[in-house]
């Protein structure tokens, strides 16, 4: 419940010692006035971000105060639409970041995990689609130091289940707290092919009140993972792809995992979420990772409907994210919006 909403956990996570970006209060029924105070100590560009968000909705750029009370408007009403709560908070908003998530497990005897980090920088109006485990960013110093500091956050808050805690690393290699993820995430097979450990199974036994079946020390990343989220949109404009699907094969082999519901015949509804299947590639370095990825993009038969397996097949084979040189603007900047 405190992590799970964004305006208490930025103040938990302050008082255990992790830094925050510049934000606000909680902003429901304020004054133009108000607000208009509250963004100019901040600073702009900032961002407006639902209270209860999640998956980019509810989330606004404004980079001028003359566009700040109609866009606060928007957000707002997004967010009562989405969530039933039109609270919003607004945040220095960082330029071209990188985006990594530090993986977490807590029981309720008071210990605390981390699983490694995982960096989710390809993303389109803040959705995620493509992460990878180990970021290319941190170096074992940066890694060793972002991991200890969540842990002991964790600890100081008695954190129980599985969980995620997202940061913003800016141009300068400084990491700043954004939110705290209080389930089971989209990409965390990418974690569990690099540590071996079953990340559900483990909510599972913490919900059944047993401890943690490991120690810190236990946790050893292997190799690198990478997921690619296969959306039923098209991969040109990103519309939602509804429909039969008249072919399916997923591919296989060595370090190639793919999690999916999907089957030929399948009825894709548009009632729902796009995401249909997810792709994870596991080697012994990135490059292998890579281009096991790259592969099994290239056999993955999906028919009767459109995927985003096309636009993965180029970020994969694109030089800057080969390069590992890529951020949360990278798909802005070779021409996808």
């Amino acid at each position: 419940e405190l992590m799970g909403d964004k305006a208490r956990a930025r103040e938990a996570i302050t008082q255990a010692g992790l830094p925050i970006i510049p934000g606000s209060d909680l902003v429901t029924e304020v004054e133009d006035s108000v607000v208009l105070k509250m963004a100019d100590e901040i600073g702009y560009p900032l961002i407006i971000k639902a209270a209860a968000g999640g998956g980019g909705r509810g989330m606004r750029i404004v980079r001028k105060p003359e566009y700040l009370i109609e866009t606060l408007d928007m957000a707002q009403s997004e967010a009562a639409g989405a969530f039933g709560n039109a609270s919003v908070y607004l945040e220095r908003y960082l330029e071209n970041p990188r985006h990594v998530e530090c993986q977490v497990l807590g029981d309720e005897h008071g210990e605390a995990i981390h699983l490694g980090e995982r960096e989710c920088s390809v993303q389109r109006r803040h959705q995620k689609l493509i992460e990878e485990t180990p970021s290319p960013l941190l170096t074992e110093e940066l890694r060793e130091k972002l991991g200890n500091q969540v842990v002991t956050a964790m600890k100081q808050i008695g954190y129980q289940s599985a969980g995620t805690v997202e940061f913003l690393f800016d141009q300068e290699g400084e990491f700043y707290f954004i939110e705290m993820n209080t389930r089971v995430q989209v990409e965390h097979p990418v974690t569990e092919m690099a540590t071996g450990v079953d990340v559900v199974k483990e909510q599972i036994r913490i919900a059944a009140g047993e401890k943690l079946s490991r120690t810190q020390e236990d946790i050893v990343l292997t190799g690198h993972s990478i997921e690619c989220r296969i959306n039923a949109e098209n991969p040109e404009n990103f519309r939602p792809s509804p429909g039969t699907i008249t072919a399916y094969n997923p591919p296989g082999g060595p370090g190639i995992r793919v999690d999916s519901t999907a089957y030929q015949d399948w009825n894709v509804s548009s009632h729902y979420d796009s995401l249909i299947a997810k792709l994870i590639a596991h080697g012994n370095d990135r490059q292998e990772a890579l281009e096991r990825m790259g592969r099994a993009l290239d056999f993955f038969i999906i028919e009767g409907i459109d995927t985003t397996i096309p636009l993965q097949q180029k970020i994969i084979q694109h030089p800057q994210f080969r390069k590992g040189e890529y951020g949360t603007s990278f798909l802005e900047q070779i021409g996808i919006v």
